[in-house]
């Protein structure tokens, strides 16, 4: 009711707007049409509702193994493994026993899986924001992660979380961003056409693929008025 409310006060105002000021009829039309039409929006995880630090794991673990904190990065992190249990083609268990293989390790396998996990810290900016979109619009997750790291998160983050309507973890779906496939995944459980989404990721490639298939998109860095940047697509806050 609150929603409707405002839509009426808003049509009200770009009326006597277009009776005092030189407007193009058109223009105040498509700004109005991209305000009534804006449905759901979907946030990555990482680095957008919270930040990550893979060394924070590394800082743990590094005096464990005879590697440097650069080796055992690019081992795994800049490897395909990340990618394979990101997809699920790895196991939680096996992802662990070719890490701890990898990097050469003394410590127990329990000890590795709490260091992996524990890397998130909140993004005041977006969980903040989250509250206030999700009273007007469908609220998804997009992310690419693993099985460690979403049970780390949805239990660290559950205050924000619990404003989503569905969380979209690429390891429970078997395909990453930037492929087309996550995207449609993302698309239907939209309840909504693909003009009527906004998509906020990070990472250029996966703006560039949510683009591809019909969505809008907002490139996130921090601090840089993601509120402005949507409400520049119409959407509005409570």
């Amino acid at each position: 009711m609150l929603f409707h409310k405002r839509l009426l006060r808003y049509d009200a105002v770009v009326r006597v707007a277009c009776l005092h000021i030189s407007v193009p009829r058109g223009a105040v039309q498509e700004r109005r049409l991209h305000y009534e039409t804006m449905k759901t929006i979907i946030f990555d995880f990482g680095n957008v509702v919270a930040f990550f630090d893979h060394h924070r794991t590394l800082q743990r673990v590094q005096p464990h193994s005879p590697l440097s904190v650069e080796m055992m990065y690019a081992s795994v992190y800049a490897s395909d493994l990340e990618a394979r249990v990101e997809r699920g083609d790895l196991s939680v268990p096996e992802f662990l026993q070719q890490v701890h293989k990898t990097w050469q390790l003394d410590c127990e396998l329990d000890f590795l899986l709490a260091a992996i996990g524990d890397i998130f810290w909140p993004n005041p900016e977006i969980c903040e924001l989250i509250p206030r979109l999700a009273p007007h619009y469908r609220i998804l997750l997009g992310s690419n992660t693993n099985a460690i790291h979403s049970r780390q998160f949805i239990a660290q983050f559950a205050d924000v979380l619990c404003h989503f309507d569905s969380l979209v973890l690429s390891h429970e779906i078997g395909t990453r961003k930037p492929d087309v496939a996550f995207f449609r995944h993302c698309h239907s459980l939209a309840q909504a056409d693909l003009a009527e989404c906004v998509f906020v990721d990070d990472i250029a490639a996966n703006i560039a693929g949510a683009r591809s298939v019909g969505f809008h998109a907002i490139h996130y860095r921090p601090n840089e008025d993601v509120a402005g940047q949507l409400r520049g697509l119409g959407v509005e806050f409570g």
